[in-house]
């Protein structure tokens, strides 16, 4: 199969490497390939919203003529160039010991959300942000790995909030001709189009290509011509409501996912699944493998062989459960093709604890050999939830095994802070960043360079808040007071807590404000003042989210907090580069055992932002005392909201402020600065991506190629 390139008919030839570049999202975690294109021209650059290829569509020939004749810009434009050719021609994944060719990769990944960038917005949360750098990980470390998710033409959702502080949905429609994605092109020159195996009448999907560095994502789509008009919404966005519509996208994304692989001629020995939205995918394989002869058990062994499972969620609202009349009404022919009876087919999707539906986690379980929850204390809470699967086996002794997330660290990382890290770590450490050792030199960075380089980045934040704030009320003409509530009046001198996550109950947004006057006393401290950033969407369907969003807003709105609380509407990748780089401590305080990891967290720590965290998900391993503060380690029935507002009161009055406070005379708080450094030792290296791939690969991936017969 082909992939059309997106032309840029007006790139001088002396620079046409630019569409290359802009075609592969490799750019998007390397600073000098982003400057290079901020050197075409600043302001575009600020108008595309930071992506290039939006960009060169736009620019005038003159000013790319001019580019092609500067000396500066071409010196730099033939280093990024040579580059990101040298790294897209490496053909060896040392972890694997083997030669790994792009055109014939062996692993498939299959996740419902991909987070890449903002200007490819398949991305509800942390679930895509986690596949975004998972991919991008693989693409650094070579290994032979696809990916398979959708492509929602409406992405999922943008957030305006109301005068009275009401969440409400903007959707719109993405602008494909102005993103670094391709339309797959088939044999014949003509767009590939696949049809879906099970579901009739037929569906049919388009596959679009996105280069993430030395990976390939296929992305399925069925709003084309060759649908019905009420198919072709179903990739239309992410997590439609409707119950049925679910279920058919995951029917698309899994068995229509697997047989897209077939059709770019993919022969995928491992299956790699992100959730439970694509096991359906799995049901493919075993067929497949009848239809070679084997017999209905040794297919499903080999399946269970080369199939890894990561679950992500501890939260039993979570998991898709699906009636099984509506599972009959999809399946009642498919099941035959694997000679299997209806109670058979539908008792591989019942929870015992629940049978009230074919419930897609414990589908993915049962036909996973490797399974693992994304955290330490979730891989435990993961075999308590599903430990009536194997009845053999305890709930302390469950197959579910454990590999903590991790952040993909050139992606996070700050631009200005690397720059400040290559002065001072060990040459090359960004290539070695989860050997341990190298982030003990963080010690040698001076206090005041730190320090000014994280008031720079939080002075830029403020600024970002501020001019969203002043773009509300001069274009939106918004209700002044929502203006201030969108943080107009915020003052980088004052210490900065910051809450970004999605609006779901059990994250407990407005804990802090349990008891509201021991609070307001802290905002108004004229000499030691606090101040908090919220972000964040609710499920477009999620009631009490909303109204947990809307309680902030209206207390953000309120002249007796001072302005100093702050709701930033429609947080989304860019504004959550911003935020993770430039607030002082990052909050976090779900009722626990829910929170099955957090990633944000791990983010903010990595650019010296420490957490004030309930020891619940990756704190419980990232805590080590001196590099943030934790708390909610007491064992509680029943509601823990006082108990655990009492504790974030106590450890911001008589821990976090009197610190961030204590200045030296040159303006330094140097036991905070402290503090931030130990937050970068500890997240570089044992929460980065890379380590988190590498367990994937020594743990599963490896004995999963050796199973298939692809052994490296």
């Amino acid at each position: 199969m082909k992939v059309t390139n997106t032309i840029f008919p007006t790139l001088p030839q002396r620079i046409a490497g630019l569409g290359e570049l802009a075609e592969n999202l490799w750019w998007s975690w390397h600073p000098a390939a982003r400057m290079l294109f901020k050197m075409l021209n600043r302001r575009r650059w600020k108008e595309s919203i930071h992506n290039p290829d939006k960009m060169l569509k736009e620019m005038p020939p003159e000013q790319l003529l001019a580019a092609s004749r500067d000396e500066e810009f071409l010196a730099h434009y033939d280093d990024v160039l040579s580059q990101f050719r040298e790294y897209m021609a490496v053909k060896t994944c040392s972890l694997l010991h083997n030669n790994c060719p792009h055109d014939t990769p062996v692993i498939a990944y299959f996740s419902a959300e991909f987070g890449l960038h903002h200007s490819l917005p398949f991305y509800a949360g942390g679930l895509g942000f986690l596949a975004g750098d998972y991919l991008k990980e693989c693409s650094d470390l070579n290994i032979p790995l696809v990916g398979v998710g959708f492509m929602y033409p409406e992405g999922y959702v943008s957030q305006r909030v109301s005068a009275d502080g009401w969440q409400e949905s903007v959707q719109f429609k993405l602008d494909r001709e102005a993103a670094s994605i391709s339309r797959v092109i088939d044999n014949a020159g003509s767009p590939l189009v696949v049809r879906v195996p099970v579901i009739e009448p037929p569906i049919h999907v388009a596959v679009w290509k996105v280069s993430v560095g030395r990976v390939p994502l296929y992305l399925l789509d069925t709003d084309i011509e060759e649908n019905d008009p009420w198919n072709r919404g179903i990739s239309a966005r992410l997590y439609a409501g409707d119950l049925e519509l679910r279920l058919r996208q995951e029917i698309v994304l899994g068995i229509g996912g697997a047989e897209v692989l077939q059709a770019l001629g993919i022969e995928h020995a491992v299956v790699h699944l992100n959730e439970g939205h694509a096991a359906f995918s799995l049901l493919e394989r075993v067929r497949d493998r009848i239809l070679q002869g084997l017999s209905l058990e040794d297919s499903l062994d080999k399946v269970r062989e080369t199939t890894i499972f990561t679950t992500h969620t501890p939260v039993p609202a979570g998991h898709d459960i699906f009636p099984f009349p509506l599972i009959e009404k999809y399946f009642s022919k498919f099941w035959d093709s694997l000679g299997l009876d209806r109670e058979t087919f539908l008792q591989l999707g019942t929870n015992p604890d629940e049978p009230l539906g074919f419930n897609m986690t414990a589908f993915a379980l049962r036909l996973a050999g490797y399974k693992n929850g994304v955290s330490q204390k979730h891989g435990e809470v993961a075999n308590r939830m599903w430990h009536n699967l194997w009845s053999d086996k305890s709930a302390e002794d469950g197959p579910i095994e454990a590999i903590t997330n991790g952040v993909h660290v050139p992606t996070w990382i700050e631009p200005k802070m690397e720059l400040l890290f290559n002065k001072y770590l060990p040459y090359g450490w960004l290539e070695r960043h989860d050997d341990p050792s190298i982030w003990e030199k963080i010690d040698n960075i001076p206090d005041e360079e730190l320090w000014k380089t994280y008031v720079w980045l939080k002075i830029k934040l403020l600024n970002v808040i501020r001019e969203r704030a002043r773009q509300r009320w001069s274009i939106d003409q918004v209700n002044p007071s929502m203006v201030i509530a969108g943080g107009a009046m915020l003052d980088p001198s004052v210490l900065t807590l910051g809450f970004a996550r999605r609006f779901a109950t059990y994250k407990r947004a407005d804990l802090i404000f349990l008891d509201s006057e021991r609070l307001k006393k802290m905002l108004k401290n004229r000499w030691k003042p606090l101040q908090i950033i919220f972000a964040g969407k609710a499920h477009p369907d999620d009631h009490p989210g909303k109204m947990i969003l809307q309680k902030i807003v209206t207390i953000a709105k309120d002249p007796e907090f001072a302005g100093r609380i702050a709701f930033v509407e429609d947080y989304g990748e860019q504004f959550a580069q911003y935020l993770v780089h430039g607030v002082d401590v990052w909050l976090n305080n779900p009722i626990p055992p829910m929170e099955a990891s957090g990633t944000s967290g791990m983010k903010a720590s990595l650019n010296g932002v420490p957490s004030l965290s309930i020891l619940d998900g990756w704190w419980l391993e990232g805590f080590s005392g001196n590099n943030g503060w934790a708390f909610g380690d007491e064992p509680i029935t029943g509601d823990r909201s006082l108990v655990d507002a009492n504790a974030i009161y106590e450890i911001i009055e008589q821990q976090i402020i009197p610190l961030y406070y204590d200045t030296s005379e040159d303006g330094i708080p140097v036991g905070w600065v402290k503090v931030m450094k130990n937050a970068i030792k500890q997240t570089g290296s044992h929460f980065s991506a890379r380590r988190m791939v590498k367990e994937y690969v020594q743990k599963f991936y490896s004995q999963a190629l050796v199973s298939s017969g692809k052994n490296p």
